[in-house]
């Protein structure tokens, strides 16, 4: 498998966490220094992704790829992902068009593992 397609099996991997609430398969994908700009403005880091998928604040319902870009250089990937993402959170309905821009890191001992992500409705 090339670098490329292994960078892409890891976003989709991490996009079936996502639906699954998953978190020991986010917890495996996500580096500890994880830095997220939500869609909001705000800074997430990684324990807070955690947090609400292990409590049910976030619940995912679809998460629909439309089209997915990847880069690769030595042990940096970047991953341009658009699609569609329902659910919940904190008890209301969304759903919404999303564009999302993933900075991973490859180690021999992880594999790929996100360290930063930014999101904005499309």
């Amino acid at each position: 498998m090339s670098d490329v397609e292994s960078l892409r099996a890891a976003e989709r991997r991490l996009q079936a966490a996502q639906l699954a609430s998953d978190v020991a398969a986010l917890d495996a994908l996500i580096d500890e220094r994880l830095i997220f700009t939500g869609p909001d403005g705000k800074l997430y880091r990684k324990e807070d992704d955690l947090h609400v998928h292990r409590t049910g604040h976030q619940v995912m319902t679809r998460v629909d790829e439309e089209s997915l870009e990847v880069l690769v250089e030595e042990r940096l990937g970047v991953t341009w992902f658009l699609g569609t993402l329902e659910g919940s959170f904190g008890g209301q309905p969304f759903a919404w068009r999303m564009r999302y821009t993933r900075t991973w890191v490859h180690t021999e001992t992880h594999g790929w593992r996100l360290v930063a992500a930014h999101a904005s409705v499309a």
